[in-house]
């Protein structure tokens, strides 16, 4: 529970970077998540909710304090920004069945971070259906002013796209050191969100189920630091 508090404490401190997107200031938090501040729409995704109770379905048991530690989290987001939208890109639940496995106080702080905002949960692959017992509107993708909103990154896209998904990390080796984050992906047209859960994986933005999707001269990973998001370019990425 420390480590989960500290981690509250990080993300409210944390100072986000802000890029121009789709014409508008767009704020990438070190938290994971964004926030177009002129138009008050924040946006997460992969949070992965109830991942514990549904491997423990399998019997593969993990700590179960993953959906209390996110929703900590978000809510820190969602305190920090004052959203008037939140826009959660997808696999908000592990699972299409976990949000009835939600406990009472995972159904209160949803409601609270919820309250007197527009709540979207845009449908994943791994949670197709709307949520069961928690506020909001369940929609296959949306559209706000420029940009589209889908969990799927399409590659066919040719406006403005924010998607989640694919989990992305960046991997930078100096002087014989690797490091690896979890990161933002975006070359000013697309941007992919990193995953938000505390329990959830990423995956290499130089593997192969990134190509085709951005303008590899334009491509930025936005690192996620303590602290603050550090921009990087493509070339100098490393696989792995």
């Amino acid at each position: 529970m420390r480590a989960a508090l500290k981690t509250v404490e990080q993300a409210k401190a944390g100072e986000a970077l802000a890029i121009d997107f789709a014409g508008a200031e767009l704020l990438l938090d070190p938290a994971g998540v964004a926030c177009f501040s002129a138009d008050r729409v924040l946006v997460v995704s992969d949070m992965h909710l109830e991942k514990a109770s549904s491997f423990a379905r399998r019997r593969v048991f993990l700590p179960p304090y993953d959906t209390a530690a996110t929703l900590a989290r978000l809510a820190a987001m969602v305190a920090k920004y004052d959203p008037a939208v939140i826009v959660s890109l997808g696999d908000a639940f592990h699972d299409d069945e976990a949000s009835e496995r939600l406990g009472g106080d995972a159904i209160a702080t949803i409601n609270a971070i919820a309250r007197g905002r527009e709540m979207i949960w845009v449908a994943g692959n791994h949670d197709p259906s709307p949520p069961e017992g928690v506020p909001g509107e369940t929609v296959e993708m949306l559209a706000l002013g420029r940009v589209v909103f889908r969990h799927i990154p399409e590659a066919t896209e040719t406006g403005h796209e924010i998607s989640g998904h694919l989990h992305p990390s960046a991997r930078l080796v100096r002087q014989g050191r690797a490091v690896r984050r979890p990161c933002f992906a975006s070359d000013a047209v697309r941007l992919v969100m990193p995953s938000f859960g505390v329990f959830t994986g990423g995956l290499n933005l130089r593997d192969e189920a990134f190509a085709g999707l951005f303008d590899l001269s334009r491509l930025r990973a936005y690192m996620l630091g303590t602290d603050r998001v550090h921009a990087v370019g493509a070339r100098q990425l490393a696989a792995g």
